[in-house]
């Protein structure tokens, strides 16, 4: 078990892993290296699975059929969040080694799996049937119809980004269990340890092993497997908006749930508590290294009260401590490599040539970006036009209601955003009119509960719900059977 190996990391020894296939240990001798983005340390490796490997996955995953009653899911889901909490700190310290995450950051992921795995062992113990008369028209019948859900006939392909190693898995295949689907995962390349641990901690805790498969791999070899193999039946995927729509294209005729990028805003209006929202604009940018769907990537501030805005986002982000992601005095990390950072800096640097002014940041060594704060950035240039995945402040001045809600719509993006005002009339209206999934009020755009629907509209995804309710309603297929009832 994986878990026993994790003090090795301590010690500066590599964790050299094999794929999980129906809880057999699957390698070979091509490998991918895994390498810590602070220092170029060397984590450990995975084996690059051949197409053969992924369709033995997918066979084994369809040919099972789970026998677990809601109770024996329940307490499986349970177990697993237990021996999570107990090893939160090695747990921590492995997602910190791979993804470059500062340990406040990392402790709170697997926080929020555990809530993952608790909100579903609960779900799983509700009756999530119906029961319909019939005897509602004049041609009616003395009947009832019930609804049932099943798992699917086939398996779930699950893809998984970097930026949440261990709880974005968790997502995938807590519901999963939940609805006794069987699933196999792929997570990135960049961050696969954190997934292959989580399933060692699964077949602990009791779960069959044929129930959750993962596995690893060089994209351009085995995506399309991942898609297209005969024995799935669904495909839930997270990450960029370009692998999404592919993803859209390439799997024909399987269902997916497809949970992409975000160009999340913070809407500070004239009525604001200033400090408040200067708060939440630093949490919402920096948190995660920035590298959240839900981070805050543009701040819409009104023109009166932007000069005083910008003043205390500046000195609130001066304050924030960032460097190595082993220090637990730290707020930030690195971000995932040294090519994001420099794109980082790149957009940077872009804006400042439309106009923008840099007033704290833009400072990179390797993968270590600094948090960043731009003013009067226009709202087309390249640094909020698209999504950047990382801790970057950009400042947008509006001057009304009408013209926030215009340059939060402006992107193709839908996903979340926070919203800082105490007037009802603002607040209703932005509900009504801003185009995304969820709307916060005085509160950073990803606030949510791990039980919540979540999940965007336009090139944020395609309207399907994430979270453990959703979820396990995607992952279902609802039979219904009437009967007499005279």
């Amino acid at each position: 078990m994986m878990l026993t190996e994790l003090s090795k990391l301590k010690q500066g020894e590599p964790l050299h892993q094999e794929m999980r296939i129906a809880g057999k240990l699957v390698g070979n001798l091509r490998r991918i290296e895994i390498r810590n983005p602070f220092n170029g340390a060397l984590v450990g490796s995975v084996p690059k699975a051949t197409v053969d490997d992924i369709r033995h996955a997918f066979h084994a995953a369809r040919a099972f059929r789970s026998p677990l009653t809601r109770y024996e899911r329940s307490r499986i889901m349970l177990r697993t969040s237990e021996l999570l909490r107990a090893n939160a700190d090695a747990i921590s310290d492995l997602i910190t080694a791979e993804a470059g995450l500062c340990k406040k950051d990392s402790l709170y992921e697997v926080g929020r799996a555990c809530d993952v795995f608790v909100f579903a062992a609960n779900q799983a113990l509700v009756d999530d049937g119906q029961v319909f008369s019939c005897d509602l028209t004049p041609h009616g019948k003395q009947r009832k119809v019930y609804t049932l859900k099943e798992p699917l006939l086939g398996a779930i392909s699950a893809i998984t980004p970097f930026n949440h190693p261990l709880n974005q898995v968790a997502h995938k295949v807590a519901p999963s269990i939940a609805t006794n689907n069987r699933m196999v995962l792929k997570p990135t390349e960049k961050t696969p340890l954190s997934a292959l641990l989580l399933a060692d901690i699964l077949y602990e805790a009791g779960l069959p092993p044929a129930m959750f498969s993962v596995v690893t791999g060089d994209p351009a070899e085995i995506a399309d497997e991942m898609l297209t193999n005969p024995d799935v039946d669904l495909v839930t995927f997270t990450g960029g908006v370009p692998i999404g729509k592919y993803i859209a294209g390439k799997a024909v005729y399987k269902r997916q749930v497809l949970e992409l990028g975000g160009n999340d805003p913070i809407i500070v209006m004239e009525d604001a508590d200033l400090e408040e929202a200067a708060t939440l604009a630093v949490s919402g940018s920096y948190k995660n290294s920035g590298q959240r769907c839900t981070a805050i990537k543009r701040m819409i501030v009104h023109q009166a009260v932007a000069d005083e805005f910008v003043e205390l986002l500046v000195s609130k982000t001066k304050a924030v401590k960032y460097g190595d992601p082993m220090d637990p005095h730290n707020d930030m990390g690195t971000v995932i490599d040294a090519r994001s950072a420099s794109a980082f800096e790149a957009k940077v640097k872009d804006a400042q040539q439309h106009g923008a002014k840099l007033l704290f940041g833009n400072l990179r060594d390797g993968a270590l970006y600094s948090p960043t704060v731009l003013d009067h950035v226009p709202a087309d240039c390249l640094l909020v036009a698209e999504e950047t995945f990382g801790p970057v402040s950009p400042v947008i001045r509006c001057t009304d209601i009408a013209d926030a809600i215009r340059i939060s719509n402006s992107t193709p993006y839908g996903l979340s955003s926070s919203v800082c005002t105490n007037r009802l009339d603002y607040i209703t209206r932005f509900v009504r009119e801003l185009q995304v999934g969820s709307i916060n009020v005085r509160e950073v755009p990803g606030y949510r509960l791990e039980l919540t629907p979540f999940g965007g509209i336009k090139d944020s995804g395609l309207g399907y719900k994430e979270g453990v309710q959703e979820a396990m309603k995607s992952f279902c297929n609802t039979k219904t059977y009437s009967l007499p009832w005279n």
